[in-house]
Parts: C-alpha cells; sequence; structure tokens
C-alpha cells in the first residue's frame, strides 16, 4: 500500500503528495543535523492543518500559507528551532492556534514557539475531518509529541524516528531510558508507515522502530566494555573509543548521546559518576 505512495523527492520548495490526506514540503535548511530540510507537513483533504512548519524562512512559510490560507491548527511535534521557529509567523498569518507543549528551558529550545494548546497524551484533534491523534513521546526532547493519522495509521515522527540515521539524546532535557520507553509505546499504535521530520517515508514502521531500539542497545553495550575496561573516564576520554565507528567530524554531536546513555546507566546502578568523571560498576 504505503511503497506505491513514496517518492525520493526531497528538493526544497516543491509540495510532494506522500498520501491522499498528506503532502510533505521540505524547507531550505540542509544541514549536518538537518539532513536534506526540515519536512513540513499539509494534513487534509483539502489541506486543513500544518505539522512543523520549520524554520523562519519566508518563502518557506509563504508556501505553507498558500496551500493552507485557513489552517484549523499548526502542529508542533517539538521545540528544536528547525521545526518550530516558523510556527509563531505562520500563527499570526493565518489566525491559527499552535498545538504542542512549551519548550523545556534547557537554552537549546526555541522560545518564540509558545503553543496556545496543549495536546493531552492520545488526545485527538480533527482538521477538516482528519482525526490526528497527539502521542507524548519524550526522549530526544522532553516536549516531544508524535502525531498519528487514525485512519491510515501514518505515523508524523518529528525527530523520534529518522530516516537512515538515529536522533541525537540531548541531555539534560533529552533522555535515554525515556527515549527508548516511547519508542517500544509506539510500536503499540500500529502505524503502517512514517513520515518522518526529516528524509523520507518509511515503509517499514515497526522495523525501523526496532532497529532504532537495537542500534541503542548496541551501543549502550559498548558504552559499558570501554568504561570496565578503562575502570573511569570522562567524556571526552570515553567519546574516541565509545564511537570508533563513527567519522570525526560527528563525534560533536555522539558525546551528547553518549551523555545520554552514561546518566540512563547510572539511574540504573551499572555505572557511577564523581565530577565529571564516569564509573565503572565494581563486580
Amino acid at each position: 500500500m504505503w511503497t506505491e505512495l513514496i517518492p525520493h523527492e526531497l528538493t526544497p520548495g516543491r509540495f510532494v503528495r506522500i498520501a491522499r490526506e498528506v503532502q510533505r514540503l521540505v524547507a531550505p535548511n540542509a544541514s549536518l543535523m538537518t539532513g536534506p530540510g526540515t519536512n513540513s507537513y499539509v494534513i487534509g483533504d483539502p489541506p486543513a492543518a500544518v505539522l512543523d512548519p520549520g524554520p523562519d524562512d519566508p518563502a518557506h512559510l509563504g508556501l505553507l500559507q498558500q496551500a493552507v490560507p485557513h489552517p484549523a491548527y499548526i502542529f508542533v511535534t517539538h521545540t528544536h528551532r528547525d521545526h518550530s521557529a516558523g510556527a509563531r509567523a505562520l500563527a499570526a498569518a493565518t489566525g491559527a492556534p499552535i498545538v504542542g507543549l512549551p519548550p523545556p528551558a534547557d537554552g537549546r529550545q526555541d522560545e518564540t514557539c509558545v503553543p496556545a494548546v496543549h495536546p493531552a497524551h492520545d488526545e485527538v484533534f480533527t482538521a477538516g475531518g482528519t482525526p490526528l491523534r497527539a502521542i507524548h513521546t519524550p526522549g530526544h526532547a522532553s516536549n516531544h509529541v508524535c502525531f498519528l493519522l487514525e485512519e491510515s495509521l501514518l505515523l508524523f515522527s518529528g525527530d523520534h524516528v529518522l530516516d537512515g540515521v538515529t536522533p541525537v539524546i540531548l541531555p539534560p532535557d533529552g533522555d535515554m531510558a525515556a527515549y527508548i520507553d516511547s519508542l517500544q509505546r509506539l510500536k503499540a499504535y500500529g502505524p503502517r508507515a512514517i513520515a518522518p521530520g526529516h528524509g523520507r517515508v518509511l515503509a517499514d514502521p515497526i522495523g525501523s522502530i526496532d532497529h532504532v531500539i537495537a542500534h541503542r542497545a548496541k551501543r549502550e553495550a559498548k558504552v559499558l566494555t570501554v568504561l570496565n575496561a578503562m575502570g573511569r573516564g570522562t567524556l571526552d576520554e570515553l567519546l574516541p573509543q565509545v564511537y570508533s565507528d563513527v567519522k570525526p567530524a560527528l563525534l560533536r554531536i555522539a558525546r551528547l548521546s553518549l551523555e545520554a546513555h552514561l546518566i540512563k546507566l547510572v539511574r540504573e546502578g551499572r555505572a557511577g559518576r564523581a565530577g565529571d568523571s564516569w564509573l565503572a560498576c565494581p563486580e
């Protein structure tokens, strides 16, 4: 079913229909962190809502407003700037309420995004006759929310599940244990495809989720192996060994997820901490 609806077109500024009631518009903000750019989605047939308006780029927001002049809602999966920075301007131009959770105070959030509606977990919104379920999925960010189209079971995953890469977990707001729990919980909704915040539609949603869970488990095992061999170490001492398979240019980003893994292990009593050093637990 979904394979026929999945084009591999990720050119910014061009609407691509990925399902009967969904169009994708890639923002012109390609980078190391955003891949080909942030995916904004127009939902409804006819269009009735916008999900993740992306950066505060006038041309990109203008295209979204042309496609949906009077949206019922502007949904935001989380308040990292590449997803939410355009929400305030689009809301001002259209009068639509922003639906999302408030930005956490960790210094990494888009504080210009002030949602008018805070979705409860499992709350269902209807835009143009299209029901959309909010699923709270903390991990990448504590205020992360995925949205599920009730009829087609297409899951808008924001940065929780991505195309070809695993999301960075950014402590202290990001939480590795919460992230894994949220991944497991998503499978219970039985999604038939995933429309991620960056990249192509994922036609094997459960397989994609299981792949991320397995990847995190493998990385956690390597963290423990390295920590046990060293006995103790700072993040910068552990990093090149735990991420020996990662290009040097990506180590700065990997350092964040390493810290998230270590925090999880300390909470579980499988590692310790003394100041800036992380400690292997005695057997």
